[in-house]
């Protein structure tokens, strides 16, 4: 049994899993407060209330359902087509090519895969912009997820199985501590990726909370030097 004192080592991993968005490239950049502000639009078009309404209601099932789109469709009988090509048209600028962070990845042994609760298309589009995607085997995405998010447990038996991938060989890196619970569970050493420092993010309170929890075995607030010190320790 391992404890917050004894975390997980990566020896044995074969598969390296990665969320997206707030994970691969910084939380300062708040790339997420964009698509944050289109989900809030869509909801208060959608069922005619106020940003301030839409805004409470958008929150509160963020934090129930695991995403707005989920509570949408519980509550409301939302079809998701629409709302998520609506809510994934963001201004990508902000990302710029991260040479370092691909090499780092590169090297990783084994395969790396994408899991994250946004669109292939979003992923994509992130990963060009980094210019990582070419290290990358596949984006799982809510599509791939029957539009389960994160951090429910068929989401990521669905994972696995579509990939074949061995929990018990396997490392998640993600921004939100609920979401690596389930993975710690199942066996995979656990990475949670955190704002730098003191910098200004658009994150709510909740979302940060976490990094102490006993299913999370690191924390960084760095990807990049974070793989480029694991691999120092790995027997390549």
């Amino acid at each position: 049994m391992n404890t917050p004192s004894t975390p997980r080592t990566f020896d044995h991993v074969e598969s390296w899993v990665f969320d997206l968005d707030n994970t691969l490239y910084p939380h300062h950049l708040n790339l997420w407060h964009q698509v944050d502000e289109r989900i809030r639009s869509y909801v208060a078009d959608f069922l005619k209330i106020s940003k301030e309404d839409a805004f409470r209601l958008q929150k509160d099932y963020y934090k129930r359902y695991g995403t707005t789109m989920r509570g949408l469709m519980a509550e409301h009988g939302m079809h998701p087509d629409d709302y998520l090509e609506y809510v994934h048209q963001i201004d990508h600028s902000p990302l710029t090519p991260n040479p370092r962070l691909g090499d780092a990845i590169e090297k990783l042994p084994g395969r790396k895969l994408i899991l994250t609760n946004g669109t292939r298309k979003h992923a994509q589009n992130v990963l060009k912009r980094l210019e990582i995607d070419h290290h990358f085997e596949d984006v799982f995405d809510i599509a791939a997820a029957d539009l389960d998010p994160k951090p429910l447990p068929q989401v990521y038996e669905r994972f696995l199985k579509r990939h074949a991938v061995d929990p018990t060989k396997a490392a998640m890196f993600e921004d939100l501590a609920r979401n690596l619970e389930v993975p710690h569970r199942l066996g995979m050493a656990t990475v949670l990726v955190v704002p730098e420092g003191q910098r200004e993010v658009f994150r709510e309170s909740w979302e940060l909370e976490g990094r102490d929890a006993p299913h999370i075995d690191y924390v960084t607030e760095n990807i990049v030097v974070f793989i480029e010190r694991l691999l120092a320790t790995l027997r390549l």
